[in-house]
């Protein structure tokens, strides 16, 4: 078992990669591994965010495979995986860095939001990031992504922005409110080439991580993926989105822009990108994602899901998991956050209900 307390082996340095809203803590994800599976078994996550129970698996030798739907959740997943060479990784910076002069006159074009979120180097850096890092293909090309991703926005000296938030990206005008009236008009001016290369030291420091499992997470929709696999699996280990908390692509939409996408917060997207604040298709996405699942699990399996304490999630995600495991003998546990930690205290105000419930089924 990892010792997951510090930064002291290449498996701890590289399992926090990625600030992700709603991520499985890492202990509690190889806890669950260890306790609810096998070596050489096989795990599946149909939400898998960051990939952090996939990463988890590999590590203690299961093969486990994820599907995520955002590409900023997968990149990091990727990543941490199967990191690429550190000197290739680098090199690839560095060529970005020498293009920065290249983007100056569209850097000046950007935005009032992204003048006042990057100073010029940042924003030529990430410029020619967008332009040239072919991270849907190339193994450097997203393991580079990941690492600036992580370091795109968070407090000033850790990051490569203004203050904001490290997990979540508020939108341009508040952002732009907030800094003016706490005297951050004006970005900070980061070298952002020794920025990333003293934090690509530190996470390659202990070198990367080792495994030698079929442990993958694919980009895509789950309803669709898992329709085209015929692998079984022993664990099925996951936690789905919860009812109306927020909105998972629209607060990941400046690391979204980055990636090619749209350079303003956008709510609405398509139906499994948004908040889930439809009843009926928030039951449909997850009767039919459990539907398949189902169908993919060994005669003799577990089910391990972590889900909202609040009522309607609750018992919707309870409703699902006994109508397509009906012979499975079901647990619940609750846990109630004290710490502000959940995902229904960390974007609401002070919610009636907080906590999470974890739903163990069994045969």
């Amino acid at each position: 078992m990892f010792n997951l307390s510090g930064y002291q082996t290449a498996e701890t340095r590289w399992s926090r990669l990625g600030p992700y809203y709603a991520m499985f803590p890492m202990d509690f994800a190889f806890n669950t591994i260890n306790e609810f599976s096998n070596k050489g078994d096989s795990i599946l996550d149909p939400f898998a965010g960051r990939g952090s129970s996939i990463y988890a698996g590999a590590m203690l030798g299961r093969d486990a495979y994820g599907i995520e739907i955002n590409p900023v959740g997968w990149i990091y997943a990727e990543a941490k995986l199967n990191p690429a060479p550190k000197d290739e990784v680098i090199k690839r910076l560095e060529y970005l860095y020498s293009l920065k002069g290249y983007y100056k006159k569209q850097s000046k074009q950007m935005s009032a939001f992204f003048q006042m979120c990057f100073c010029s180097d940042v924003l030529g850096l990430l410029l020619a990031t967008r332009k040239h890092l072919d991270w849907r293909n190339n193994q450097t090309d997203v393991t580079l992504m990941a690492l600036i991703l992580d370091s795109l926005h968070g407090n000033i000296g850790t990051s490569l922005s203004n203050k904001m938030h490290k997990t979540k990206a508020m939108g341009e005008y508040y952002s732009l409110n907030w800094w003016q009236k706490n005297n951050l008009a004006k970005p900070p001016e980061i070298n952002p080439l020794e920025l990333l290369l003293k934090k690509i030291n530190w996470r390659y420091q202990k070198g990367i991580p080792s495994h030698k499992t079929q442990s993958t997470v694919v980009l895509g929709e789950s309803s669709q993926v898992l329709k085209q696999n015929n692998k079984k699996f022993s664990l099925l280990f996951t936690s789905p989105p919860y009812y109306s908390v927020t909105n998972y692509h629209a607060d990941q939409w400046l690391r979204l822009w980055l990636l090619g996408g749209k350079d303003k917060r956008v709510q609405q997207q398509s139906k499994n990108h948004g908040g889930f604040t439809d009843r009926e298709h928030y039951y449909n996405l997850l009767d039919s994602i459990f539907s398949h699942s189902a169908a993919l699990m060994t005669e003799k399996s577990v089910v391990y899901i972590r889900t909202d304490v609040r009522k309607f999630t609750k018992e919707v995600t309870l409703s699902i998991l006994k109508k397509h495991f009906p012979y499975h003998r079901l647990s619940t546990y609750t846990k109630p956050i004290s710490q502000g930690k959940g995902q229904t205290r960390i974007f609401k105000n002070k919610p009636k209900n907080t906590g999470e419930t974890d739903i163990i089924m069994t045969n």
